[in-house]
This record gives C-alpha cells, structure tokens and sequence, in this order.
C-alpha cells in the first residue's frame, strides 16, 4: 500500500473543519472576530487575541492539509503566544504550507453568540477573511447564530465558530 492513493476524482479536493470557543468577559479589551475589531462591552480571554473565527480558519486550514492543529502550532504555553495577533498566525501558517499543492476554493464559517449582534459585521469579516487569504469575498461565507438564551452562548458566557474550508489539488 503507497502514501498516495491513485488520482481519481475525490483526491482533488479536500476538507476542513475547526472549531473553537473562548470565555467572553465583561470589561475592556478589544473583542475581535474574523480580524475585525468590534464595539462591545466585553471581549473574549484567551492567551492571544482570542479571535475565535481566525482560530477555527486556521484550525481547519491544517486539518484539511492534514497538519496538526492550531494548538501545536501555537502552544499557549509559549510566551511568544502571549497577546499574539490571531492574523498573524494565520498568514505563518499560510505561507508554511505553500509547499503543498492545494489552493482554498471556499470558506464557510458560523459565529455563535447570543451578543454582540454580527449581522453590521459579516461583511467586514468577509472581506477581511477574503483579503488574509488572497481570495475573493464572494468565496466566504459568514453567519451568525444565538445561543437561543440557552448553554454557555445563551448566557453570554461564550462565543463559540465553526469553519469548513473547502481545498482544491492545483493542476500541475
């Protein structure tokens, strides 16, 4: 049995999934989600930025490429991870993987929180989601759900995203 399965036509495309969650507490700090800050009156805890969406981006990125997580990338145990910009870890992971021959055809992801409202946000999110991985807006898709006052989204404890991402093998 080889590494490489014969090429047929479900070995050219791949898929990834990331998920994350961070703690939102009350008090000052920015809250930003996809890249962009947003007003609010909380932000999320984590050891960097905490941008929930770019973790599950490159979450999923690495999965579909079959490296690893964003976790061993970026251990929260290492202090050059402390506060670090969520943009900047996903462009160290874009380009450390240029050597593979996929390109990302399309990005779906889902926010979940009960607050802030992202509706006068997504499109920002999109185009900056777009611009961080070089491809059209029109290629990512953002939406945005409550937690139905239910669990730790519904008490505002939370906010939680999802992201797939669809790879395509380049034509050689």
């Amino acid at each position: 049995m080889t590494d490489s399965p014969p090429e047929s036509p479900l070995n050219l495309c791949r898929v990834g999934i990331g998920h994350d969650r961070h703690r939102l507490v009350a008090g000052t700090g920015p809250l930003v989600i996809g890249g962009i800050e947003i007003p609010f009156d909380g932000h999320l805890l984590g050891h960097s930025d905490a941008d929930v969406l770019l973790h599950a981006l490159t979450d999923a990125i690495l999965g579909a490429l079959g490296r690893g997580d964003i976790g061993e990338w970026f251990p929260d145990t290492a202090a050059e991870n402390k506060g670090r910009d969520s943009k900047e870890m996903l462009r160290v992971v874009l380009e450390k993987t240029r050597d593979t021959p996929f390109r990302i055809i399309n990005v779906d992801a889902t926010l979940f929180a009960e607050a802030p409202k992202f509706s006068p946000y997504k499109q920002p999110i999109r185009d900056s989601i777009a611009s961080l991985l070089g491809i059209a807006p029109t290629r990512v898709n953002v939406k945005a759900k409550t937690g139905e006052k239910v669990g730790p989204i519904g008490r505002r404890e939370a906010i939680d995203s999802e992201v797939v991402v669809l790879l395509e093998l380049l034509s050689s």
